[in-house]
């Protein structure tokens, strides 16, 4: 059950890949979500450690590395420093921000996985895979190339025939060759590790079951996995980078551990708890991790996007339930997809938004980073995918935080500078009108910090700005440039109400605006401010500093002497957005990867239009979605074409549960010529698309059944 109570609060947001930049996507999935929720925390008065740090252990930096000639290191040594350094401009508020590559994050996953196999806790599975005799290395399924079994393709990947879309195994291809050298690889045997998540199911469904009220899109997918079954999966791999398999687990069964490393995914979400050793370490309190890891009054939150789920809810559960020591997470509130002006990020083709140059073209603007902040969190794609746009976010800047939040606190503080001698006036006999305006402020922690405490991250700065509009609302209604001359008490009362909404927000604002709230408090001459970033020692919740729940009574006392207003947001023009709208589909070698260099399969040869409308694509419905036996990567499927029902063979069930398949609307290849495989007539081709990371998804239209895709 989620932890009503607790001690302290564990936050972790999902390692950033070290092979790229970081881009809008990234922080809408994960990252800025986590931030606002620790700021807030942190202004409760909670105990709050945020970890996060780079992942620097996958295969694509491998390949990346192998194709430019330099080694692993010199490209997460390149990537790390520049993704920290972007965060910290942003304002994240890590704790502490680390690197799988450190030595401290070797010896803690190598521990983890030593004790994993003293429990007998893995299985050992021994078989043959391809090996390149003149690199001297096994073979990774998209090392491999060769001619595909089922229509004959020359340029079939070890995992997919990208031409008919079969599912393979790099044993499968006839004429197989490295990627590495061309030479033809050998089967050589070999042994590996995995964890027997099928065996673990039934201890994960039961502790999923304690969790109702984690976000639906999670709980949806988990389901869906559940309802597949869960099967072994391999966690070691025969590649020269990553961690290192113990020599002395591999010694435990008569293995050698020469070129065995720990799978990626194994590995980076110990580098949580590596990270944590680390700061431990940094503040001369090196067993202090384990308070946070592994006393059961912690909660534990995982901010992820959607892409990680299975990996934060399955499988690190899993090694965490079996190691037998840690907390299990109590909440992993995941994210759903950014696009960029209705078209799905692309960082091969330049549509993206870069953090890093987001913030050198707005270094000179006010606030450069809070704009940002705001436009995003008010975007964040929290159950479904979201929408950024330049339009949109000019019109948040513009319209909330210049016109309202912005105009608010300026009109305010001009007027207590002219007509009050820039000191805060007394309440005297307030009306209803001031009693409302009061009651109002009383209530806005209580509101936007339950949003904040269920991973509303958008509702919770939508009550926030609508503060400021209350109060501006408040100012117009009670009209203080004519009370001043007619009724000087009410004109203060006025003044008096609207400073203390101003104080207030300055607090309550503090989480999406961090910038912006101090430089108010300056205006306002307001200090004692509990800190929403991190401090070396604990919080004490009755100490003397101004927190969360205070902002609901007035922190200026009367007479106290304000300081010098000042524009707080000044408006994007239009030419400042059509600079950023151009930048949109352009590349360059430091900003964006090169299709190859990302870790994307490359484009192929340039076709003739011709050739393209030879195929006829059409809309189906997937009626039915079974497995097959004897072929765990396939899936058979039933589709309604609208005017005929085709038996179609996918290879997508090690990507999706046939639940998630069930129903929904695809695009097939329906003049391909049939394939018989595994005694089952294949009649076409579902399309599907294939990320960097090898991972599937279905490409789809809102078409009905029969409609041509072109």
């Amino acid at each position: 059950m989620p932890k009503d109570s607790h001690d302290r609060i564990l936050v972790t947001a999902a390692l950033p890949y070290a092979n790229g930049n970081i881009h809008l996507g990234h922080l809408a999935g994960a990252y800025l979500p986590a931030d606002l929720y620790c700021r807030y925390q942190r202004l409760k008065g909670e105990d709050v450690l945020f970890i996060c740090g780079s992942d620097e252990m996958g295969v694509a930096i491998l390949m990346r590395a192998l194709r430019e000639g330099r080694t692993p290191e010199h490209i997460v040594d390149h990537y790390h420093p520049m993704i920290r350094d972007s965060f910290d401009r942003f304002g994240m508020s890590f704790d502490y921000y680390g690197r799988t590559s450190s030595e401290t994050h070797k010896v803690t996953s190598q521990d983890f996985f030593r004790t994993l196999d003293e429990k007998d806790v893995f299985k050992l599975k021994t078989n043959e895979q391809l090996f390149d005799p003149e690199a001297e290395m096994f073979l990774a399924d998209r090392f491999v190339v060769g001619t595909c079994p089922v229509c004959g393709y020359e340029e079939a990947y070890g995992d997919q025939c990208e031409k008919c879309g079969s599912s393979l195994s790099p044993t499968e291809l006839i004429d197989p060759r490295s990627t590495l050298t061309d030479a033809t690889p050998v089967l050589k045997e070999t042994s590996h590790w995995y964890i027997p998540l099928g065996d673990m199911q039934p201890a994960l469904e039961e502790w999923i079951g304690t969790h109702p009220e984690w976000k639906n899109n999670v709980l949806g997918q988990v389901q869906s996995w559940f309802n597949d079954g869960l099967k072994d999966r391999s966690i070691t791999r025969d590649v020269p980078w990553g961690v290192p398999v113990p020599e002395d687990v591999a010694a435990r069964h008569g293995l050698e551990a020469e070129g065995k490393v720990i799978y990626v995914w194994f590995d980076a979400p110990i580098g949580y708890i590596s990270a944590t050793k680390e700061w431990a370490q940094e503040q001369g309190d090196p067993g202090r991790w384990q308070t946070y890891w592994q006393d059961e009054d912690t909660k534990l939150v995982h901010f992820i996007g959607k892409d990680n789920i299975v990996f934060h809810c399955l499988m690190f559960p899993a090694m965490l339930q079996a190691h037998g020591d840690y907390v299990l997470p109590d909440n992993v509130p995941a994210n759903e997809f950014l696009n960029l002006e209705g078209r799905k990020l692309s960082t091969s083709r330049g549509w993206a938004v870069w953090l890093h140059e987001y913030l050198d073209d707005f270094e000179e603007a006010t606030h450069g980073a809070d704009m940002l902040r705001y436009a995003l969190g008010t975007t964040l794609p929290e159950s479904k995918d979201a929408d950024f746009s330049w339009d949109g976010f000019q019109s948040r800047i513009n319209g909330e935080l210049a016109d309202v939040l912005g105009n608010f606190v300026n009109r305010t503080l001009t007027f207590a500078d002219r007509f009050f001698d820039g000191q805060v006036p007394p309440l005297e006999q307030p009306t209803d009108t001031d009693r409302d305006m009061l009651d109002r402020l009383r209530e806005a922690p209580d509101a936007i910090g339950e949003a904040y405490d269920q991973y509303r991250m958008r509702e919770a700065i939508y009550e926030t700005i609508d503060l400021a509009r209350a109060g501006n609302k408040y100012f117009n209604d009670t009209e203080p440039w004519h009370t001043r001359k007619e009724d000087g008490p009410a004109a203060g009362n006025t003044v008096h109400i609207c400073l203390q909404l101003c104080a207030s927000l300055s607090v309550l604002m503090e989480p999406v605006l961090p910038d912006a709230s101090t430089r108010l408090r300056d205006m306002l001459n307001l200090s004692g401010v509990r800190p929403s970033t991190p401090q070396d020692d604990t919080p004490d919740p009755d100490d003397d500093l101004i927190g969360w729940d205070d902002a609901r009574h007035p922190l200026l006392a009367p007479g106290h002497a304000l300081g010098t207003p000042d524009i707080l947001f000044e408006k994007v023009e239009d030419d400042t957005m059509d600079e950023q709208r151009d930048k949109l589909g352009q590349t360059d070698e430091d900003t964006t990867d090169t299709v190859e260099d990302a870790g994307y399969a490359p484009i192929k040869d340039e076709i003739e239009f011709g050739d393209f409308m030879d195929l006829d694509l059409r809309t189906g419905v997937v009626t039915t979605a079974e497995p097959i036996e004897e072929a765990d990567k396939l899936l058979r499927l039933e589709i309604d074409l609208g005017f005929e029902q085709r038996q179609i063979l996918a290879g997508i069930a090690e990507h999706m549960a046939p639940d998630e398949i069930n129903g929904r609307k695809v695009v097939v290849v329906a003049n391909l010529a049939p394939k018989t495989m595994f005694g089952l007539e294949s009649q076409g081709m579902v399309l599907m698309a294939e990320d960097r990371d090898g991972n599937l998804a279905l490409v789809s239209t809102d078409s009905e059944p029969g409609s041509v895709v072109r």
